[in-house]
């Protein structure tokens, strides 16, 4: 099936939107929202863009056959490019993935744009780290970057790597609503990959100028008592008493703690702390950091565009990303 850009989305459950170009990026993003479709019995929207330049027959008229052509061609390629993904023995391996509803969305223009606007009403969105962009010294993509700081819902950034076993899902905590929203968020995604929940929490010890204010700032050590101690405390009021996380506490700065701690990982959940429409104000330096370096997917909760608080995790209850083998080539 195939469809134009539209103003309006079903707001019904089970939707997934994915991007794609044809990059080495888009196909293991493909592959890896197939796997979470097909798990959460999701229908899964394929959406691409093609450019789109004036071609002027005479000073008034535009020839929209050459436009027809273009979209033509790009709805055929999107289609051989979802068949090839599907085929390949990694993705064809995991269970459903055959018979996931899919639904091709292709638009003229930049496809930024055009990702966040099908992302409204949807569970998640996945794009690749990089895509077919000029810039390959960039770390992440200006699509994923857009993606990341404005899709109003969850957002996975699918980067390659292998996922060691036994899965892990690694999420970043604080003392913030946002942090709060991610725990919750990671704590289903665990339960559903069947993977441990790691907590990590970093801390930093105060580095005063002047050798007189060591006289009152606590031992590392100390500090890092205290962090695990609270941590063991927002995950037992976010999740319950008792339930099973493995808490970590670092020393250092927490995009980098995380980013490490993500290697093997099935999937890196962080908080940002804010979603602004202004160019330029994006998020959290941590989110940040995390979107551009991890080893592994990335998923991002946002906070609520109204309130500012952290989107609530069972808003997208049902679409937690799954990992799934990265395809062949």
């Amino acid at each position: 099936m195939t469809t134009e850009q539209t103003t309006s989305h079903a707001a019904g459950p089970g939707r997934v939107v994915v991007g794609v170009d044809g990059s080495p990026g888009a196909r293991v993003a493909l592959a890896w929202a197939l796997a979470v479709a097909a798990r959460d019995g999701a229908t899964l929207e394929v959406v691409s863009a093609y450019p789109v330049d004036f071609y002027w027959v005479d000073p008034y008229l535009l020839d929209t056959n050459r436009l027809d052509a273009i979209r033509s061609d790009t709805e055929q390629r999107v289609h051989e490019f979802l068949a090839e993904v599907r085929q390949d023995p990694a993705v064809a391996a995991v269970p459903g993935t055959a018979e996931v509803e899919t639904d091709v969305v292709v638009a003229g223009g930049a496809p930024l744009d055009h990702l966040v606007a099908r992302a409204e009403g949807a569970d998640l969105l996945v794009v690749g780290s990089r895509g077919r962009g000029g810039v390959r010294s960039t770390l992440l993509g200006s699509v994923a970057l857009h993606c990341v700081a404005h899709s109003p819902c969850p957002v996975v950034v699918v980067h390659p790597g292998a996922m060691a076993p036994p899965p892990r899902v690694v999420v970043g905590v604080d003392d913030s609503p946002a942090a709060r929203t991610a725990l919750q968020r990671a704590a289903e995604e665990a339960r559903r990959l069947g993977a441990t929940l790691e907590v990590v929490a970093a801390f930093r010890p105060e580095a005063y100028w002047s050798d007189l204010y060591a006289i009152t700032a606590p031992p590392a050590s100390e500090t890092e008592e205290h962090a695990r101690a609270r941590t063991g405390q927002i995950v037992a009021e976010v999740l319950g008493a008792g339930a099973e996380a493995d808490v970590r506490v670092v020393q250092g700065a927490p995009g980098e703690a995380l980013v490490e701690r993500a290697d093997g990982a099935a999937l890196l959940v962080v908080g940002s702390r804010s979603r602004s429409r202004v160019v330029g104000m994006v998020l959290g330096s941590v989110a940040l950091h995390c979107a551009v370096n991890a080893p592994c997917p990335v998923m991002v909760v946002h906070p609520h565009p109204a309130t500012g608080e952290a989107v609530p995790a069972a808003a997208a209850a049902g679409t937690a990303p799954a990992p799934a083998p990265a395809p062949a080539g």
